[in-house]
């Protein structure tokens, strides 16, 4: 096993083991079944994901294990990671709180639903991957990056931020929580100010990007915006 699969191993462990803290330790029980659910179908696809990639493209599994507020190069990017990170641990924490009182209540069949919704969110992501080797975690440019018009990138400009707020969406109701929906517009102006900051970044660095960007109007939802 290589030092990267190492490291992505051990990531992904030590992730899934600060997912379930925050979730039981905030539910106060075990016996919080919609958690359970919501940790295999995330760690499945997640671990899915990292093995794919570290078979047919470690190059990009390199740019993805480069991530959060210290990888980032830009102080604005440093401030929204750390805002991410912020408000992706709330929505964690608000559904479990919300198990714990018994603030809602989600139907189980909802909960499924948007757990089958977060995995095809991850497998919309896949193809993102598979049609784009340079999707890092941070803002940056490889040095050989090119513009990528096709497969999601013809629709829209921004692929993995569209499937990632979809699962940022569903989550909360996978948990069985309405009051966790309360973050997801938070976290989503928040992405949304990353994305603007990164077209920014990639019109002054990135040959041919000004041209896609006028070409594809989209940056989150065909004709919408």
């Amino acid at each position: 096993m290589t030092n990267l699969n190492i490291r992505a191993a051990r990531s992904f462990v030590i992730g899934g083991l600060a997912m379930a803290a925050l979730l039981f330790l905030s539910a106060g029980t075990l016996d919080y079944w919609q958690a359970w659910v919501f940790i295999a179908v995330s760690g499945v696809a997640s671990g899915a994901t990292t093995i794919y990639l570290a078979i047919y493209d470690p190059k990009l599994l390199e740019r993805r294990m480069k991530v959060g507020p210290g990888a980032e190069k830009e102080k604005t990017q440093k401030i929204i990671m750390v805002l991410a990170i912020t408000g992706f641990v709330a929505l964690l924490v608000v559904p479990a709180l919300d198990c714990r009182f018994g603030w809602s209540r989600v139907p189980p069949y909802l909960s499924v639903a948007a757990d089958v919704l977060i995995a095809l969110s991850f497998l919309f992501t896949f193809f993102v991957f598979r049609e784009n080797s340079y999707g890092a975690s941070t803002i940056q440019i490889a040095d050989d990056q090119k513009v990528i018009s096709t497969g999601p990138y013809a629709l829209v400009r921004h692929p993995m931020y569209a499937g990632a707020l979809i699962m940022l969406a569903a989550t909360p109701v996978a948990l069985g929580s309405w009051w966790g929906l309360v973050i997801v517009p938070l976290i989503a102006l928040v992405l949304i100010w990353r994305l603007l900051d990164e077209e920014k970044f990639l019109e002054r660095n990135l040959p041919g990007y000004v041209e896609y960007k006028n070409k594809v109007r989209y940056r989150l939802i065909p004709y919408v915006w």
